[in-house]
Protein backbone atom coordinates (compact mmCIF):
# COMPACT_ATOMS: atom_id res chain seq x y z
CA UNK A 1 0.00 0.00 0.00
CA UNK A 2 1.29 3.30 -1.02
CA UNK A 3 2.35 5.46 1.83
CA UNK A 4 0.95 9.02 1.94
CA UNK A 5 2.90 11.86 3.51
CA UNK A 6 0.75 14.41 5.29
CA UNK A 7 2.14 17.82 6.41
CA UNK A 8 1.64 18.66 10.01
CA UNK A 9 -1.74 20.45 10.24
CA UNK A 10 -0.54 22.34 13.29
CA UNK A 11 2.19 24.09 11.30
CA UNK A 12 -0.29 25.19 8.63
CA UNK A 13 -2.62 26.66 11.23
CA UNK A 14 0.16 28.60 12.86
CA UNK A 15 1.25 30.08 9.53
CA UNK A 16 -2.30 31.16 8.72
CA UNK A 17 -2.71 32.82 12.10
CA UNK A 18 0.58 34.66 11.73
CA UNK A 19 -0.39 35.88 8.26
CA UNK A 20 -3.70 37.20 9.57
CA UNK A 21 -1.99 38.93 12.47
CA UNK A 22 0.53 40.54 10.13
CA UNK A 23 -2.25 41.79 7.87
CA UNK A 24 -4.23 43.17 10.83
CA UNK A 25 -1.13 44.88 12.26
CA UNK A 26 -0.37 46.49 8.90
CA UNK A 27 -3.95 47.74 8.56
CA UNK A 28 -3.82 49.05 12.12
CA UNK A 29 -0.65 51.01 11.45
CA UNK A 30 -2.15 52.48 8.28
CA UNK A 31 -5.35 53.51 10.11
CA UNK A 32 -3.48 55.12 13.00
CA UNK A 33 -1.20 56.99 10.61
CA UNK A 34 -4.19 58.22 8.61
CA UNK A 35 -5.96 59.33 11.81
CA UNK A 36 -2.99 61.38 13.03
CA UNK A 37 -2.53 62.88 9.59
CA UNK A 38 -6.16 64.02 9.44
CA UNK A 39 -6.07 65.24 13.06
CA UNK A 40 -2.95 67.25 12.34
CA UNK A 41 -4.60 68.93 9.38
CA UNK A 42 -7.65 69.83 11.45
CA UNK A 43 -5.55 71.26 14.26
CA UNK A 44 -3.60 73.27 11.73
CA UNK A 45 -6.86 74.66 10.34
CA UNK A 46 -8.00 75.57 13.85
CA UNK A 47 -4.72 77.32 14.58
CA UNK A 48 -4.78 79.28 11.35
CA UNK A 49 -8.44 80.12 11.06
CA UNK A 50 -9.63 80.30 14.64
CA UNK A 51 -6.73 81.88 16.51
CA UNK A 52 -4.17 83.65 14.41
CA UNK A 53 -6.73 85.62 12.42
CA UNK A 54 -9.41 86.08 15.05
CA UNK A 55 -9.37 88.51 17.97
CA UNK A 56 -8.85 87.04 21.40
CA UNK A 57 -12.27 88.34 22.44
CA UNK A 58 -13.87 85.62 20.30
CA UNK A 59 -12.57 82.81 22.48
CA UNK A 60 -12.02 84.54 25.84
CA UNK A 61 -15.00 85.51 27.94
CA UNK A 62 -15.90 89.10 27.25
CA UNK A 63 -16.29 91.57 30.04
CA UNK A 64 -15.05 89.73 33.12
CA UNK A 65 -11.79 89.03 34.85
CA UNK A 66 -9.66 86.44 33.12
CA UNK A 67 -8.74 85.09 36.54
CA UNK A 68 -12.37 84.10 37.07
CA UNK A 69 -12.08 81.63 34.22
CA UNK A 70 -9.25 79.12 34.37
CA UNK A 71 -6.37 81.33 35.42
CA UNK A 72 -3.37 79.79 37.10
CA UNK A 73 -1.98 82.27 39.64
CA UNK A 74 1.69 82.91 39.20
CA UNK A 75 4.16 84.45 41.60
CA UNK A 76 5.99 87.33 39.98
CA UNK A 77 8.20 89.88 41.70
CA UNK A 78 7.96 91.05 45.28
CA UNK A 79 7.77 94.83 45.01
CA UNK A 80 5.80 97.52 46.81
CA UNK A 81 2.83 98.81 44.89
CA UNK A 82 3.05 102.61 44.62
CA UNK A 83 -0.63 102.78 45.57
CA UNK A 84 0.03 100.78 48.71
CA UNK A 85 -1.71 97.77 47.21
CA UNK A 86 -0.31 94.27 47.94
CA UNK A 87 1.41 92.67 44.96
CA UNK A 88 1.85 89.08 43.92
CA UNK A 89 3.66 86.70 46.17
CA UNK A 90 3.24 83.55 48.17
CA UNK A 91 -0.47 83.01 48.70
CA UNK A 92 -1.50 86.15 46.84
CA UNK A 93 -4.68 86.09 44.78
CA UNK A 94 -4.84 89.66 43.52
CA UNK A 95 -2.30 89.72 40.72
CA UNK A 96 -3.02 86.74 38.53
CA UNK A 97 -1.20 86.03 35.30
CA UNK A 98 -3.50 84.28 32.89
CA UNK A 99 -2.28 80.88 31.77
CA UNK A 100 -5.18 79.37 29.81
CA UNK A 101 -5.97 75.71 30.01
CA UNK A 102 -6.42 75.46 26.24
CA UNK A 103 -3.31 73.80 24.84
CA UNK A 104 -3.71 75.46 21.44
CA UNK A 105 -3.92 78.91 23.05
CA UNK A 106 -0.89 78.12 25.20
CA UNK A 107 1.06 77.15 22.11
CA UNK A 108 0.10 80.33 20.26
CA UNK A 109 0.65 82.72 23.21
CA UNK A 110 4.05 84.32 23.75
CA UNK A 111 5.69 86.71 26.19
CA UNK A 112 6.54 90.05 24.65
CA UNK A 113 7.46 93.54 25.74
CA UNK A 114 4.52 95.80 26.66
CA UNK A 115 2.80 97.90 24.05
CA UNK A 116 1.27 100.21 26.67
CA UNK A 117 2.34 101.57 30.05
CA UNK A 118 0.43 103.23 32.87
CA UNK A 119 3.16 105.61 33.99
CA UNK A 120 1.46 107.44 36.86
CA UNK A 121 0.62 109.09 39.05
CA UNK A 122 0.88 107.61 42.51
CA UNK A 123 -2.44 107.90 44.41
CA UNK A 124 -4.10 109.07 41.21
CA UNK A 125 -6.17 105.96 40.54
CA UNK A 126 -3.72 103.77 38.62
CA UNK A 127 -4.66 100.59 40.48
CA UNK A 128 -8.36 101.11 39.77
CA UNK A 129 -7.63 101.80 36.11
CA UNK A 130 -5.51 98.66 35.77
CA UNK A 131 -8.12 96.43 37.43
CA UNK A 132 -10.89 97.90 35.28
CA UNK A 133 -8.85 97.43 32.09
CA UNK A 134 -8.20 93.81 32.97
CA UNK A 135 -11.89 93.19 32.35
CA UNK A 136 -11.12 93.47 28.64
CA UNK A 137 -10.33 90.12 26.97
CA UNK A 138 -7.84 91.75 24.60
CA UNK A 139 -5.73 93.26 27.39
CA UNK A 140 -3.04 91.24 29.12
CA UNK A 141 -1.77 93.23 32.09
CA UNK A 142 0.84 92.42 34.70
CA UNK A 143 -0.76 92.76 38.12
CA UNK A 144 2.35 93.72 40.06
CA UNK A 145 4.56 96.76 39.50
CA UNK A 146 7.85 95.61 37.94
CA UNK A 147 9.65 98.96 38.38
CA UNK A 148 11.87 98.00 35.46
CA UNK A 149 12.67 101.46 34.07
CA UNK A 150 13.31 103.09 37.45
CA UNK A 151 14.80 100.35 39.67
CA UNK A 152 15.65 97.21 37.69
CA UNK A 153 16.81 98.57 34.34
CA UNK A 154 20.21 96.88 34.68
CA UNK A 155 18.51 93.48 34.50
CA UNK A 156 17.83 94.02 30.81
CA UNK A 157 14.91 93.68 28.44
CA UNK A 158 14.99 89.88 28.44
CA UNK A 159 14.28 89.91 32.18
CA UNK A 160 11.54 92.51 31.66
CA UNK A 161 9.94 90.42 28.91
CA UNK A 162 9.98 87.35 31.14
CA UNK A 163 7.85 89.26 33.67
CA UNK A 164 5.04 89.87 31.18
CA UNK A 165 2.00 87.60 30.92
CA UNK A 166 1.66 85.45 27.81
CA UNK A 167 -0.48 87.04 25.12
CA UNK A 168 -2.00 86.10 21.78
CA UNK A 169 -1.82 88.06 18.55
CA UNK A 170 -4.17 91.01 18.78
CA UNK A 171 -3.93 91.32 22.57
CA UNK A 172 -2.32 94.39 24.16
CA UNK A 173 0.35 93.71 26.80
CA UNK A 174 0.69 96.37 29.47
CA UNK A 175 1.94 97.12 32.98
CA UNK A 176 1.70 99.97 35.45
CA UNK A 177 4.38 101.56 37.62
CA UNK A 178 3.39 105.08 38.81
CA UNK A 179 6.97 105.96 39.74
CA UNK A 180 7.88 106.07 36.05
CA UNK A 181 6.22 109.47 35.59
CA UNK A 182 8.48 111.26 38.08
CA UNK A 183 11.76 109.44 37.32
CA UNK A 184 13.87 111.61 35.00
CA UNK A 185 15.69 108.71 33.29
CA UNK A 186 12.55 106.74 32.51
CA UNK A 187 11.26 108.47 29.33
CA UNK A 188 14.51 107.90 27.44
CA UNK A 189 14.70 104.30 28.60
CA UNK A 190 11.11 103.63 27.54
CA UNK A 191 11.81 105.22 24.16
CA UNK A 192 14.82 102.93 23.72
CA UNK A 193 12.53 99.94 24.20
CA UNK A 194 9.85 101.21 21.83
CA UNK A 195 9.21 104.60 20.27
CA UNK A 196 5.63 103.47 19.53
CA UNK A 197 4.60 102.46 23.06
CA UNK A 198 1.32 103.99 24.25
CA UNK A 199 1.51 105.89 27.53
CA UNK A 200 -1.36 106.35 29.97
CA UNK A 201 -1.22 108.95 32.73
CA UNK A 202 -3.85 109.18 35.48
CA UNK A 203 -3.88 112.63 37.12
CA UNK A 204 -5.80 113.96 40.10
CA UNK A 205 -6.14 117.28 41.93
CA UNK A 206 -2.57 117.60 43.29
CA UNK A 207 -3.75 118.84 46.70
CA UNK A 208 -6.12 115.91 47.20
CA UNK A 209 -3.46 113.58 45.83
CA UNK A 210 -0.88 114.88 48.33
CA UNK A 211 -3.26 114.37 51.27
CA UNK A 212 -4.02 110.85 50.06
CA UNK A 213 -0.30 110.16 49.76
CA UNK A 214 0.32 111.41 53.31
CA UNK A 215 -2.62 109.35 54.61
CA UNK A 216 -0.99 106.23 53.20
CA UNK A 217 2.37 107.18 54.71
CA UNK A 218 1.01 107.61 58.23
CA UNK A 219 -0.86 104.31 57.96
CA UNK A 220 2.58 102.67 57.80
CA UNK A 221 4.61 105.13 59.89
CA UNK A 222 2.14 106.81 62.26
CA UNK A 223 4.71 108.74 64.30
CA UNK A 224 5.99 111.07 61.58
CA UNK A 225 5.36 114.86 61.81
CA UNK A 226 2.02 116.34 60.74
CA UNK A 227 1.17 117.14 57.13
CA UNK A 228 1.18 120.84 58.00
CA UNK A 229 4.71 120.60 59.39
CA UNK A 230 6.13 118.71 56.41
CA UNK A 231 4.41 120.79 53.74
CA UNK A 232 6.21 124.03 54.65
CA UNK A 233 9.83 125.06 54.82
CA UNK A 234 8.69 128.01 56.89
CA UNK A 235 5.05 128.08 57.89
CA UNK A 236 5.31 131.62 59.22
CA UNK A 237 5.97 133.11 55.79
CA UNK A 238 4.08 130.35 53.96
CA UNK A 239 7.06 128.98 52.01
CA UNK A 240 6.03 125.60 50.56
CA UNK A 241 8.49 122.70 50.59
CA UNK A 242 8.01 121.66 46.97
CA UNK A 243 10.68 118.96 47.31
CA UNK A 244 8.64 117.02 49.85
CA UNK A 245 7.60 113.95 47.85
CA UNK A 246 3.78 114.21 48.29
CA UNK A 247 3.94 117.79 46.97
CA UNK A 248 6.72 117.28 44.39
CA UNK A 249 4.81 114.51 42.61
CA UNK A 250 1.93 116.95 42.00
CA UNK A 251 4.11 119.24 39.85
CA UNK A 252 2.68 117.53 36.78
CA UNK A 253 3.88 120.04 34.18
CA UNK A 254 7.48 119.71 35.37
CA UNK A 255 7.43 115.92 35.07
CA UNK A 256 5.50 115.89 31.78
CA UNK A 257 8.22 117.99 30.15
CA UNK A 258 10.62 115.06 30.39
CA UNK A 259 8.16 112.80 28.57
CA UNK A 260 7.32 115.30 25.84
CA UNK A 261 11.04 115.51 25.06
CA UNK A 262 10.82 111.88 23.89
CA UNK A 263 7.21 111.25 22.89
CA UNK A 264 4.58 113.27 20.98
CA UNK A 265 1.60 114.51 22.96
CA UNK A 266 -0.74 112.26 20.93
CA UNK A 267 1.06 109.22 22.31
CA UNK A 268 0.21 110.14 25.91
CA UNK A 269 -3.39 109.63 27.04
CA UNK A 270 -4.54 111.47 30.14
CA UNK A 271 -7.13 109.95 32.46
CA UNK A 272 -8.96 112.07 35.02
CA UNK A 273 -8.69 110.50 38.46
CA UNK A 274 -11.88 112.29 39.45
CA UNK A 275 -13.61 111.06 36.30
CA UNK A 276 -12.52 107.52 37.07
CA UNK A 277 -14.69 107.77 40.19
CA UNK A 278 -17.67 109.73 38.83
CA UNK A 279 -17.80 108.14 35.36
CA UNK A 280 -15.57 105.04 35.18
CA UNK A 281 -17.21 103.73 32.00
CA UNK A 282 -16.63 107.04 30.23
CA UNK A 283 -12.94 107.13 31.15
CA UNK A 284 -12.51 103.45 30.28
CA UNK A 285 -14.17 104.01 26.93
CA UNK A 286 -11.61 106.66 25.99
CA UNK A 287 -8.73 104.45 27.12
CA UNK A 288 -10.03 101.56 25.01
CA UNK A 289 -10.24 103.90 22.01
CA UNK A 290 -6.67 105.06 22.66
CA UNK A 291 -5.47 101.45 22.71
CA UNK A 292 -7.33 100.68 19.49
CA UNK A 293 -9.65 98.19 21.15
CA UNK A 294 -13.38 97.57 20.94
CA UNK A 295 -15.36 99.19 23.76
CA UNK A 296 -16.16 96.08 25.77
CA UNK A 297 -15.82 97.51 29.29
CA UNK A 298 -18.95 99.63 29.73
CA UNK A 299 -21.20 101.00 32.45
CA UNK A 300 -22.84 97.58 32.85
CA UNK A 301 -19.70 96.44 34.68
CA UNK A 302 -19.80 99.02 37.50
CA UNK A 303 -21.77 100.10 40.51
CA UNK A 304 -20.94 102.84 43.01
CA UNK A 305 -20.01 101.66 46.51
CA UNK A 306 -21.22 104.38 48.89
CA UNK A 307 -19.19 102.98 51.78
CA UNK A 308 -15.87 103.12 49.94
CA UNK A 309 -16.77 106.16 47.89
CA UNK A 310 -15.70 104.79 44.51
CA UNK A 311 -16.88 102.36 41.83
CA UNK A 312 -16.71 98.60 42.24
CA UNK A 313 -17.20 95.85 39.72
CA UNK A 314 -20.55 94.11 39.56
CA UNK A 315 -20.58 90.41 40.39
CA UNK A 316 -18.40 88.63 37.81
CA UNK A 317 -19.44 85.26 36.44
CA UNK A 318 -18.39 82.47 38.75
CA UNK A 319 -18.15 84.79 41.75
CA UNK A 320 -20.52 84.93 44.70
CA UNK A 321 -20.00 88.61 45.42
CA UNK A 322 -19.03 91.90 43.70
CA UNK A 323 -15.37 92.86 43.42
CA UNK A 324 -14.01 96.02 45.04
CA UNK A 325 -10.43 97.14 45.42
CA UNK A 326 -8.56 96.36 48.63
CA UNK A 327 -9.04 97.85 52.07
CA UNK A 328 -6.31 100.42 51.37
CA UNK A 329 -8.69 102.04 48.89
CA UNK A 330 -11.27 104.47 50.17
CA UNK A 331 -9.63 105.05 53.53
CA UNK A 332 -10.56 108.30 55.29
CA UNK A 333 -8.06 111.07 54.57
CA UNK A 334 -6.11 112.76 57.32
CA UNK A 335 -7.72 115.96 58.60
CA UNK A 336 -5.75 118.99 57.33
CA UNK A 337 -5.94 122.62 58.42
CA UNK A 338 -8.16 124.43 55.84
CA UNK A 339 -5.71 127.34 55.74
CA UNK A 340 -2.94 124.96 54.68
CA UNK A 341 -5.16 123.58 51.93
CA UNK A 342 -5.88 127.13 50.73
CA UNK A 343 -2.15 127.95 50.55
CA UNK A 344 -1.45 124.73 48.68
CA UNK A 345 -4.13 125.54 46.12
CA UNK A 346 -2.50 128.92 45.56
CA UNK A 347 0.87 127.23 45.20
CA UNK A 348 -0.37 124.72 42.62
CA UNK A 349 -2.56 127.13 40.61
CA UNK A 350 0.16 128.33 38.16
CA UNK A 351 1.56 124.81 37.85
CA UNK A 352 -1.91 123.46 37.04
CA UNK A 353 -2.52 126.18 34.44
CA UNK A 354 0.76 125.33 32.76
CA UNK A 355 -0.20 121.65 32.78
CA UNK A 356 -3.56 122.47 31.15
CA UNK A 357 -1.77 124.41 28.42
CA UNK A 358 0.74 121.63 27.77
CA UNK A 359 -1.93 118.94 27.52
CA UNK A 360 -4.82 120.86 26.00
CA UNK A 361 -7.07 119.62 28.81
CA UNK A 362 -8.56 121.58 31.67
CA UNK A 363 -9.24 119.32 34.66
CA UNK A 364 -10.98 122.05 36.64
CA UNK A 365 -8.96 121.72 39.82
CA UNK A 366 -9.55 124.57 42.26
Amino acid sequence: MAAFHHSNPTDRDIRRVLQKLLIMLSLGIICVSLFYFLAGCCESDIGENSISHRPASEFLLSGWYHDRNGTLYKDVIMVQDEDGYPVAGEGSTITPVLETNNSVQDWMATRRLPQALIIGVKKGGTRALLEFLRLHPDIRALGSEPHFFDRHYARGLDWYRSMMPKALDGQVVMEKTPRYFVTVETPGRVHSMSRDVKLILVVRDPVTRAISDYTQIISKTPHIPTFETLAFKNRTNGEIDSLWSPLWIGLYAQHLEHWLAWFPRAQIHLVSGEGLISDPAGELGKVQDFLGLQRIVTDKHFYFNKTKGFPCLKKPEGSSKPHCLGKTKGRTHASIDPEVIRRLREFYRPHNQRFYQMTGQNFGWQ
